[in-house]
């Protein structure tokens, strides 16, 4: 089997068993409107923390279910309200940071763009690195909340594909796949990178991960993983 075969083998397993987006998985039916491109970004700033991505996913989930699921509705959320929802989803250590981060954040989105970001894609005129520095102006999004929230829209804003940041690159090395975007790229469709995009980053953060992938392709999975 070439090498092209078999790292494309390598992707379909790790797509097979961990090809979900964390937006997906935390609720969020994302598409171009207003509503989950906020959602999506308030899921980006709580998994930037350094904490459990679950506990973050579990807390955006709450945070939704309280109905805090645009600018508006965060920012008339009480501080209290905010904390609740975190601790719900169990997001304990950051969560009374997080509470006014989030309410600050959603009072930016509001003045900022009209609770609309859209209007941040329109005015980076398609730049990914625009769109990186324009977010990283929002409370709670530094290079990590960007780069999560980047990943995850470009099903969505497909001038951004292929998004495979570095820590993408770290989750393709363990599993023995190239580490260059473009080249990542080719081993699956554009429909998805998104997904990829994420089951990547999955393997960067857990080995079990890897494992997975490298128990459905067999030896040459475990030769690729190194």
């Amino acid at each position: 089997m070439s090498a092209t075969a078999t790292r494309r083998d390598t992707a379909r397993a790790l797509l097979d068993t961990h090809g979900r987006t964390y937006a997906a998985e935390a609720g969020i039916r994302l598409r171009d409107t207003p509503q989950p491109l906020y959602q999506l970004l308030v899921l980006a700033c709580l998994l930037s923390a350094r904490i459990r991505a679950s506990v973050a996913v579990d807390a955006a989930r709450e945070l939704f279910a309280a109905d805090m699921r645009t600018p508006r509705r965060m920012q008339d959320a009480t501080w209290q309200q905010r904390v609740d929802a975190l601790g719900a989803g169990h997001y304990r250590r950051y969560d009374e940071s997080t509470s006014t981060t989030l309410g600050k954040g959603a009072a930016f989105v509001r003045e900022r763009y009209g609770g609309d970001l859209r209007r941040l894609r329109e005015e980076a005129g398609g730049d990914p690195g625009r769109m990186r520095e324009l977010l990283r102006e929002m409370p709670g999004i530094g290079p990590a909340g960007a780069s999560i929230f980047l990943r995850e829209v470009q099903g969505i804003w497909p001038e951004l594909e292929p998004y495979l940041d570095e820590k993408a690159a770290q989750g393709a090395a363990r599993l023995g796949l190239p580490v260059k975007p473009r080249e990542l790229a080719k081993l699956v469709t554009a429909e998805e990178l998104a997904v990829f995009a994420a089951a990547l980053v999955r393997a960067a953060l857990d080995k079990s991960v890897v494992a997975d992938v490298q128990e459905r392709t067999g030896p040459a999975g475990h030769r690729n993983g190194g």
